[in-house]
């Protein structure tokens, strides 16, 4: 677990369904996790960071631990609208883009993968995007998801996506965090750019 940016925490541990380390983040301004997976540390690590108020997934495949942090500290659990039909049963505080979801968490763009996938701006020094699964990060490459993932038409889809990416440069950001993938501290904005050039 460690600090990226002045109150903004990240963590990897390894997803038991798919046998891959993914990315948990904690904001403390906003006293949110976002897809958290609990870390090897437990989640009395996350809880000695700050309070928790509340969990914010990026897409409705991201529940990971979510049900544990929910309990634990009493946290409120934010899903994009699109994806509310996943959790029967349980307390869901929906959000759609352009909402602030909490203080400094702000849904800003669905990623064509799926009509939850959602990217986050958090209000971090210059901004950072948060990428479900429409971006990756692996061995310090931007990349999309394999075309397994990417439906009947991967080339469409990566076109698709390319094209959403292209109008979040108009977005005020310098980093890029993904729940899949290594974070990008500084050059995130001239990072996503040349991604989109080189995939037009």
């Amino acid at each position: 677990m460690r600090e990226l940016l002045p109150g903004l925490f990240h963590w990897t541990a390894e997803h038991p369904n798919i046998g891959q380390e993914v990315s948990s983040h904690y904001l403390r301004d906003g006293a949110a996790v976002i897809d958290p997976l609990t870390p090897s540390e437990g989640t009395a690590a996350v809880r000695d960071l700050g309070a928790v108020r509340h969990v914010v997934l990026s897409c409705r495949h991201h529940d990971r631990d979510h049900a544990a942090f929910v309990q634990e500290f009493g946290a409120a659990f934010h899903v994009s609208e699109a994806g509310v039909n996943e959790y029967p049963g349980e307390q869901i505080e929906a959000y759609s883009i352009g909402d602030e979801i909490v203080p400094g968490i702000t849904a800003v763009a669905n990623g064509p993968i799926a009509p939850d996938d959602t990217v986050l701006r958090l209000d971090v020094e210059a901004g950072a995007l948060l990428f479900a699964d429409s971006l990756l990060r692996t061995d310090g490459e931007l990349s999309f998801m394999p075309d397994s993932l990417l439906g009947d038409d991967p080339d469409q889809v990566r076109a698709d996506i390319t094209a959403a990416l292209g109008e979040l440069l108009d977005l005020e950001f310098d980093h890029l965090l993904f729940a899949h993938g290594d974070p990008l501290v500084g050059g995130g904005h001239e990072a996503l750019a040349d991604f989109v050039q080189r995939n037009e």
